[in-house]
């Protein structure tokens, strides 16, 4: 393995929304370090930190068919039936559905990725506040963007709910569009929350507090429960 490979492998990629920041932040640095030496210092840590907030791993998702898998990293702090949002109601319907929320902090890695593969039936966006992501009113309050991925029928919801810190939700993906499982659709700066909405009949596989991985941990299977869901096909 050359030298080249070896740091490529090393280091986690950025992704290209956050090249502007760190451009920012880096430029900051050099021009306070120039009026005062331990700024720079204080300035290239906080660039450093930048680069991470971006990063973009590599993740390897699981194909079986019917699998739901988690849209984002951070920790379930939501768990139970929720009417959808209302902008979702005419693909989603308006009665409660299974809901998992992942809250994601600072630290998390803020790409996020399809819970399962299909045609995306809407995207909806919706203005509005920047309460507290953990709080359950952040659903219904803040500043949020829905997806309705359709899949043999089934309809799954994944909202990007923007947060205390979060100031921009960034969508990648169209309407009418298809994606598969795991694939990137999104990403939100700085600390927030996703709401995947399930059929009512879905039995969770995570726990409240339980660590998520975007694009690895498998939050149900369609295929069980009482209301198990059936003719899901997969998306390459």
């Amino acid at each position: 393995m050359s030298l080249a490979d070896t740091i490529t492998k090393t280091f986690v990629p950025i992704h290209r929304e956050g090249w502007p920041f760190i451009a920012i932040a880096f430029v900051a640095t050099l021009i306070l370090g120039w009026f005062l030496t331990p700024l720079f210092y204080i300035g290239l840590f906080l660039t450093g930190w930048v680069c991470y907030f971006f990063r973009d791993p590599a993740r390897v998702t699981p194909v079986t068919d019917g699998l739901v898998i988690s849209p984002a990293d951070g920790v379930v702090n939501q768990l139970g039936l929720c009417v959808p949002p209302a902008e979702l109601a005419a693909d989603l319907g308006t009665e409660p559905m299974m809901r998992i929320s992942v809250f994601m902090n600072v630290f998390n890695c803020h790409v996020n990725r399809a819970p399962v593969g299909g045609r995306i039936a809407r995207v909806a966006y919706k203005p509005g506040k920047f309460l507290n992501a953990e709080l359950d009113k952040a659903s219904e309050f803040n500043e949020r963007n829905g997806l309705v991925i359709e899949n043999g029928g089934t309809k799954i919801g994944v909202v990007q709910i923007a947060g205390l810190v979060a100031r921009r939700i960034v969508c990648f993906v169209r309407e009418g569009e298809s994606i598969g499982a795991g694939e990137r659709f999104g990403l939100i700066r700085f600390g927030s929350r996703l709401d995947i909405y399930m059929p009512a009949g879905t039995v969770p596989k995570v726990a409240m507090g339980q660590i998520m991985i975007a694009g690895e941990t498998v939050l149900a299977d369609l295929r069980e429960g009482p209301q198990a869901v059936q003719h899901i096909t997969r998306v390459s």
